[in-house]
């Protein structure tokens, strides 16, 4: 089982980004991404249930971020729009065969190598 996160880069405050990850081996019930700033605890970001596509988000990010995934690619994403300087940190996919929504780390299983995103004042 593989997941292959990517799309992270340097954007501008206000800015858009889109982050990929590509699941490989098998899928999971739960799919989530996470980020960790530097010096900071791994932060849990968004969550998408595979079977219905229901979607859980931080406080933080909601309603500047969607996830979602693509069914024939095997593929979640999360498009985050509005961009600030404290979204800042390593984005991580992450994956799980548990029931229900899941924001701990400790919950998934499976997880991506991680993808930086810089946002810039």
């Amino acid at each position: 089982v593989q997941l292959q996160a990517s799309g992270g880069g340097l954007v501008q405050a206000g800015g858009s980004l889109r982050l990929s990850c590509a699941a490989s081996g098998r899928r999971f019930n739960g799919y989530g991404w996470f980020r960790q700033a530097p010096g900071k605890e791994r932060e849990f970001v968004a969550f998408i249930r595979w079977s219905d596509t229901y979607t859980y988000y931080a406080d933080s990010v909601k309603g500047r971020c969607t996830i979602s995934r693509d069914n024939a690619k095997n593929t979640v994403s999360l498009q985050m729009n509005g961009l600030k300087p404290e979204d800042t940190a390593v984005y991580y996919c992450a994956a799980h065969q548990r029931t229900g929504v899941r924001t701990r780390p400790n919950d998934y299983d499976y997880w991506g190598q991680g993808t930086l995103v810089t946002v810039s004042s």
